[in-house]
């Protein structure tokens, strides 16, 4: 097979990123996958799993725990989704270093177009022998990816996989393995049609995931009503937990934040990922990785100091440019867009401004498109009193909102329509002036259809 056949085959199955609405407890199935993993003899019940869900900030910290491991040494397979440009983003294998260099790739160690090309020409015959016979239908292509992950770590021997999930976490095609650690970064409300109207519905498909007795879970601060349906779902498997401002503290100093562990201190620490929100999710990585000692295994302060620093997430507040100031944030529901709004305002503002990339700005020219199965207004309130000026657009999906249908949320603000972001990319360069910021947020596609146009550009 050549490449261009091997993305074709596996855009060949249903995808549920790009379908708006589906029945949720119908469509995913985990005795699907289960049964699928079987015939191929269980890759992930070799490896080494630390399993991250929650509604905000489980991908930074999955990418936190596995540059701590790498700079401690270890060979880490990394599994996230989705993914902004490329499909092959999502798997990652980060090789030891132990040195303090900052990484030059966005997406370090993402699987090479042969490895890809390779497991699909190996598993292809099997997923398709399968789902002619399969009682519980086709796999997707979730279930086929996070397969293929499973296979490519076991056969490239990784020391640990880090797994983050991809919708809710019960029903997750990730949740088929048998974790080290589980970690549950903040849940707040996020697709309230498949998981559930209440955060205590939302909270119990997330901790779905903790099923084993004895098995070790971080929980970062939550709002009460999740706190106790985490506390209730460890107790009911007997897991033991330790809780962000209960067990596991950091304090937020003028050079960076020192964090209490559970058995250790760590001062001094720095990240480079913007944003107060980030700290919390260094907090529950540092967790995770303090767990690991319950297993025999130490990493100590220098790994996780150069882990924490080297730790880069692209998509994530990331400044592309200087010139003018350019922010990409893939922030699509009410709290992580308002961890974005709090971190433009401490990162960038005039009142605070950092210097280097960043630094103070006159006006805010925000570009937003947001998928139609999220809380549009929401969102829209969130970033209404961040915006001087507002260009609506669409990524290239079917969940994608008719950017005209955001305009009532924006009354009072001068707002421009645009078909795609190639559209609203280059609207957004005209209408900026040098000490102005563009901030593109609202959803991951558009981030990623964003930064795709703008790394092509040059």
């Amino acid at each position: 097979m050549t490449y261009p056949e091997t993305v074709q085959y596996l855009e060949s199955f249903i995808n549920y990123e790009k379908i708006p609405v589906y029945p949720y407890k119908e469509s995913f199935r985990l005795e699907r996958v289960k049964n699928f993993l079987a015939t191929i003899d269980n890759p992930q019940d070799s490896l080494k799993c630390l399993h991250i869900a929650g509604t905000k900030g489980k991908g930074s910290t999955c990418v936190f725990v596995a540059y701590i491991l790498r700079q401690a040494g270890y060979r880490v397979g990394l599994y996230t989704s989705p993914h902004l440009s490329d499909f092959r983003e999502r798997i990652r294998i980060l090789n030891p270093r132990t040195d303090n260099r900052i990484p030059k790739t966005d997406f370090e160690g993402m699987v090479s177009q042969e490895e890809l090309t390779d497991l699909i020409e190996k598993l292809k015959p099997v997923i398709e022998d399968y789902d002619k016979k399969s009682e519980y239908g086709p796999l997707s292509f979730f279930e086929v990816y996070t397969s293929l992950a499973f296979v490519y770590f076991k056969e490239e021997k990784v020391d640990f996989a880090v797994l983050e999930t991809g919708l809710g976490g019960r029903l997750d095609a990730t949740n088929v393995v048998n974790p080290l650690t589980v970690a549950i970064t903040p849940i707040s409300y996020e697709h309230t049609q498949k998981l559930g109207s209440t955060l205590r519905e939302i909270t119990a498909e997330k901790t779905g995931i903790i099923k084993n007795k004895g098995s070790v879970v971080i929980s970062a601060p939550q709002e009460e009503e999740a706190r106790q349906v985490i506390r209730a779902r460890c107790f009911e498997v007997g897991s033991r937990l330790y809780e962000v401002d209960k067990d596991i503290f950091y304090d937020i100093k003028k050079s960076g934040f020192d964090v209490r562990g559970i058995f250790d201190k760590y001062p001094d620490l720095k990240i480079r990922l913007p944003g107060k929100h980030q700290l919390i999710n260094a907090a529950v990585a540092m967790g995770v990785i303090e767990t690991l000692r319950l297993h025999n295994i130490n990493v100590d302060i220098d790994a996780v100091r150069g882990g924490l620093y080297n730790t880069v997430w692209p998509g994530r507040c990331e400044v592309v440019s200087s010139n003018p100031l350019i922010v990409l944030d893939g922030a699509q529901n009410i709290a992580s867009t308002r961890a974005l709004k709090e971190a433009i305002k401490e990162n960038f503002s005039a009142e605070s401004a950092v210097g280097g990339k960043g630094g103070k700005y006159k006006r805010l020219i925000l570009v937003l498109g947001i998928s139609s199965d999220k809380d549009i207004e929401g969102i829209c309130s969130e970033t209404y009193d961040l915006a001087d000026e507002i260009v609506l657009t669409k990524a290239d999906n079917l969940r994608a909102t008719e950017p005209e249908s955001l305009v009532k949320y924006f009354n009072g603000k001068e707002v421009h329509i645009t078909d795609n972001v190639k559209e609203a990319k280059e609207l957004a360069y005209h209408l900026a002036k040098k000490e102005d910021l563009i901030l593109v947020c609202g959803s991951l596609f558009v981030v990623g259809e964003f930064r795709t146009l703008f790394k092509s550009a040059g």
